[in-house]
This record gives C-alpha cells, structure tokens and sequence, in this order.
C-alpha cells in the first residue's frame, strides 16, 4: 500500500498532508502518473504557502489515481491504496490512521469525497472560486476544487481559514469579501430546513442517508424529501465536461518540454504518440478520447455545449431548492466499500459514481461530507452546513 509519494519528516505540532495534485518545490508532484514520474515544481501551489503562512507543516504528498479521475485512487502508476481490503484514496488512510491535523485535496471526479465518507471523515468542498487553484496540476478547470479533509469538523474549519481567500494569480477567483463568509467567526443562518433528494438515495444504501434524516428530526431540523430527478443528469453532464477539459489540459504532456519522453520514436509524430501512449494508463486514455470527440467539429454542439446547458438548468433547480431549502441531502456513494472487484468488474465505474458527487462539481457549491452522506448548500454556506455537522458530530453519531 503506496501513500506516499514523497514524505518528509516533521516535529512541528501542526503537520498536515497536500495530495499528489497540488505543486510543492521540496517535494514530488506526479498526479498519479507516469508521465511526471520524478517530476519537482520550481514553485509551490498557493494553497502550499497559505499553510506554511498559517503554521502548518506539509510533510507529506498523498497518492492520488492518474489525474485523480478515478475511483479512489486506484489508477495511480504507483499502486492502488486499500484498507482492510478496501479501497480508499491515501490522503483518507493518512488522515485516518496518521498524527496529521488533516490533508488538503483536489477534488475533480468524486474520490476524495468517495473515500473521506467511506473512512467517516470531514470534507469540505468550499464553493468554487473561493481557494486559489494556482500550482495544481489541472483536470477540468470549470470545476475542479481545492477540498480540505480531517477528522472533525474543527479541525476541516481551521483548515479551510488558513487556505480560503483571493488570490490575484487565479481568475476565477470571488473578491475577498465573498471568501471571507467561509471563515470562523463569519455571520451565517442555521440550516433549519433540508430536502432530501430521493432520486439519488434510490440508488445508494439507505442506512446512512436514514441515520443523518434521525438525527435532523432530533436537532429539530426539517427534513422534506424531494424527488430531484434533474439532478441524475448531472453525471452525464460532468462526464462529458470533465473528459473535454481534461483531453485539453493533458495536451502539455508531450515528450518534449518535461514528463516522460518514450525511447522508441524516429520523428516528431512517434515521440508524441509513443509517450503519451506508454505514460498514460487505460482510464485517463479513454477519457481523453472522449474528451476529443466531444470537442469534434460533429459532436461540440451535441455533447460539450449540451452538456453546458444541463449545467446551466442543475444551477436553476439549486436556486429553485434554496429558495425553499437550506441545504440539500444526498448520499456520496452507492454501497458501503468498494474492492479491486469492483474495478475487474467494471473498468468505468468511477464515471456512474460521480452521479452522487457531480451535482456539486459541476455547479461548484458547497458541499461537506459527514456521516457518510453530503449536505449541498448555497453559495458561501459553509459556516451553516459545518455548523450543522459538528453538531451531528456531537449528538448523531
């Protein structure tokens, strides 16, 4: 079991993890991949010097699958992660098993979400445009988030004040007046209404989703069930923006400026082809090709700009939801553990997964993971769904 992918040793009493997505200079960077296998950056990720700025120690670059798409880590060139025969993502078993205050992750396709409510951590995915994105290796930039992760919800707060904020060096960045509602001490409405959205809890075992519904009836919290069916298209939608995004950002990874170059090539043509074809495993390859086909002069319209336009109406029936609702209540997986059986079974399962997660990532609000499902809020509503957690924290569990 690989949860490393370069470690260093630390007596600071703060130390904390950054997974194999997010750049730091004395440490590797590989995303999982061939392809950057040895690879140091010049510089660090953002988020890197906002920790170190705050106290914290990165000690350590947790494993991640290939470009993080997959599952839960388990297309990385440098070994799949597994606890007790479980497969999980290392930043998970790190924080888990390990003496570190949490881990900060890039969220693109579900796997950190996936693994932080298998191993009944927190997770915060803050809205988008809220944490700076300079220094990760990106995936699909319409959507990917830099998440935080910790054993409670203290803790997952404190890292979210020390890596929120407006960085200049990222265009999608809010102003910082936005990015200071994520902040402790931040005025915020208590979560006092959910609605729960049955078209996603059908599909995914039921015990989770009815315990956190248990404890909101205790907390005094209502809880609406909602049929939600627009949501099940998001999957699809993600899918298809996700592949198209990353077939163009993964277009640097030629040979020829830095990553891996193949030794079997005669021209231009072959080196191109040869290392991406040697470098890239079998998961990243397909979404590339269908990244590729989705942007085709044939098919933009059909998929890539359809795909835009289910975004824009998932972002309406939010709008249409939080105008009644303080947040929403869906599961994050579909069973309780998932093996290398299941990848034997089905190579593409981690692209029907996301049908619980993509919601979230493709219109880019807030979620946290706690006790195993997810509350989605609006933008900016971090403080209300951590305050609704930590007190599932106290009284739920």
């Amino acid at each position: 079991m690989n949860l490393y992918i370069d470690k260093k040793d630390s007596a600071a009493a703060k130390n904390v993890v950054v997974d194999d997505m997010i750049l730091t200079k004395d440490l590797t960077t590989t995303a999982g991949s061939k392809m950057l296998e040895g690879y140091k950056s010049l510089f660090a990720a953002e988020v890197a010097d906002k920790l170190e700025g705050a106290g914290y120690t990165v000690t350590g670059k947790a494993n991640v699958g290939e470009l993080a798409i997959d599952l839960a880590g388990e297309t990385s060139y440098f070994g799949a992660t597994e606890l007790e025969g479980k497969l999980t993502n290392a930043a998970s078993v790190i924080v888990k098993n390990e003496d570190v205050c949490g881990a900060v992750v890039f969220e693109v396709n579900g796997a950190n979400m996936r693994s932080a409510a298998l191993c009944d951590l927190i997770l915060v995915k803050p809205t988008y445009g809220t944490v700076s994105r300079f220094g990760t290796i990106p995936g699909a930039c319409s959507g990917d988030t830099v998440c935080v992760m910790a054993k409670t919800t203290g803790a997952a707060h404190e890292l979210l004040d020390a890596v929120a904020g407006y960085d200049c060096k990222d265009g999608t960045m809010h102003a910082d007046e936005k990015c200071a509602l994520l902040k402790s001490g931040a005025e915020f409405a208590p979560v006092k209404k959910v609605a729960v959205a049955n078209s996603l809890c059908d599909t995914a075992d039921p015990a989770k989703v009815e315990a956190f519904k248990t404890f909101l009836a205790k907390a005094g919290v209502e809880a609406v069930e909602v049929d939600a069916d627009i949501l099940t298209s998001a999957s699809a939608a993600w899918t298809a923006l996700m592949c198209a995004e990353l077939c163009n950002n993964v277009s640097r990874y030629d040979g020829v400026k830095y990553g891996y170059r193949t030794k079997n090539y005669k021209n231009i043509d072959e080196l191109y082809t040869n290392s991406r074809t040697e470098a890239f495993g079998m998961l990243l390859k397909t979404a590339i090709l269908y990244g590729s086909d989705a942007l085709s002069t044939g098919n933009y319209e059909k998929v890539y700009d359809k795909g835009l336009r289910v975004r824009r109406v998932i972002s309406e029936y939010f709008a249409s939801l939080f105008a009644e609702y303080d947040a929403v209540l869906m599961p994050v997986t579909s069973k309780d553990e998932y093996t290398m059986a299941d990848i034997e079974a089905d190579r593409y399962i981690s692209f029907k997964e996301n049908r619980f997660t993509s919601p979230a990532m493709i219109t880019g609000l807030p979620a946290v993971v706690v006790g195993g499902v997810q509350l989605v809020g609006k933008a900016f509503s971090e403080n209300a769904l951590l305050d609704l957690a930590e007190k599932f924290e106290k009284e739920g569990k």
